[in-house]
């Protein structure tokens, strides 16, 4: 059972702490993301994982060993990086099936499983094609086959798409989805691309500063933030934000002075005189005429600055409490900078941060 479990995991360099002690425990088959802005500790993870950087303190277990001071090679993962890492001079099928030649494994069961794995990825045409013969999307399959050969406990893959254009992203975000459905091994994937997280994970890991910030389901941290920075880091666009204090655990009034009625599921939990930071998503506000923004709705009225036709939707900007906010307009027409609007806040959708914790509340 490939069962992935850190424990007070800890990377230090000389004074300097990268990575704070953290715990992790990922299933058997699961498919976990780590991600967050640069810096943050996650490839640093990635790498202790795989026996690429020593760890300071803690365990890392993978099954039932522990793994702390086995070098890479002993712990059956296998990983996937940015640059491909192919051998120039080998074509596809040798380079798929190097690290089992490497590893003296008899040439019937190296065929066998560099087959199985072209199999998988579609690679059977180019079995004889130089990587410099490849686009970049064919490239990072032969990478990802390379992985597959070894039949790995995990699956280890550090922002494999960066390289690629916006399109074969999307294209190889799905053959990666699929591959995990095919092979069902365990995944630890790491990116700084939001979008890529909420599209491929079982699971999130939202990490900032060397330490964990929430973990859970795409859908679950996307309507649940455990706090601010999660709230503006999950979600494209951000959350919109306006700071303001609870009045009488019924209402909070705004910088502007505009006072919104709170939900009968919210009101009475948060003390009156909170300083709060309230926030609601792009999507949770509705155009006067554009639909139906539920029972518990508030209309205010924006001057719109700036608007983004998108096809199916626009991104409408505007100023709310000294701060710039958007809203998707869903059924879209043309908006002018300087034209006034109506919009209806789902007050059901609004989330409340103590300011000075951050935390949601």
């Amino acid at each position: 059972m490939a069962v992935v479990t850190l424990e007070k995991v800890v990377k230090r360099y000389g004074p300097l702490d990268v990575v704070h002690g953290i715990d992790l425990d990922i299933a058997h088959g699961e498919f976990v993301v780590l991600v967050g802005p640069s810096g943050c500790g996650k490839s640093t993870t990635l790498r202790m994982i795989a026996g690429l950087e020593d760890i300071s303190d803690g365990t890392i277990r993978i099954g039932d060993r522990v793994v702390n001071d086995l070098p890479p090679r002993d712990r059956n993962v296998s990983m996937v990086f940015q640059n491909y890492a192919l051998y120039p001079h080998m074509n596809v099928a040798e380079n798929l099936g190097f690290s089992l030649k490497i590893a003296n494994r008899p040439k019937d069961e190296i065929t066998q499983r560099v087959a199985e794995a072209a199999g998988i990825l579609g690679l059977d045409d180019l079995m004889d094609r130089l990587p410099g013969q490849l686009s970049g999307g064919q490239r990072q399959r032969v990478a990802m086959g390379r992985a597959i050969v070894r039949h790995p406990d995990v699956f280890l893959f550090d922002e494999p798409l960066s390289n690629l254009d916006a399109k074969l992203r999307t294209q190889m975000r799905t053959e990666i989805k699929k591959l995990h459905q095919k092979v069902k091994t365990t995944v630890i994937y790491v990116t700084h691309d939001q979008i890529e997280a909420m599209t491929l994970a079982d699971r999130m890991v939202i990490m900032r500063g060397g330490q964990i910030e929430q973990v859970g389901s795409p859908m679950d941290i996307f309507h649940n933030p455990a706090n601010l920075f999660v709230a503006q880091f999950i979600g494209s666009p951000p959350m919109n934000l306006a700071d303001g204090v609870v009045t009488d655990a019924k209402t909070v009034r705004l910088e502007n002075g505009m006072e919104l009625p709170l939900t009968a599921d919210m009101a009475g939990r948060v003390a009156a005189g909170t300083a709060v930071v309230m926030g609601i998503r792009a999507e949770e506000m509705v155009f006067e005429g554009h639909g139906d923004a539920g029972a518990q709705s508030t209309r205010v009225d924006i001057t719109a600055s700036l608007s983004e036709p998108l096809g199916n939707e626009s991104l409408v900007f505007f100023e709310f409490c000294g701060r710039e906010w958007v809203c998707r307009m869903f059924d879209p027409r043309p908006v002018e900078p300087g034209e006034s609007l109506g919009v209806h806040l789902n007050m059901d959708r609004v989330h409340l941060f103590d300011k000075t914790t951050e935390i949601r509340l």
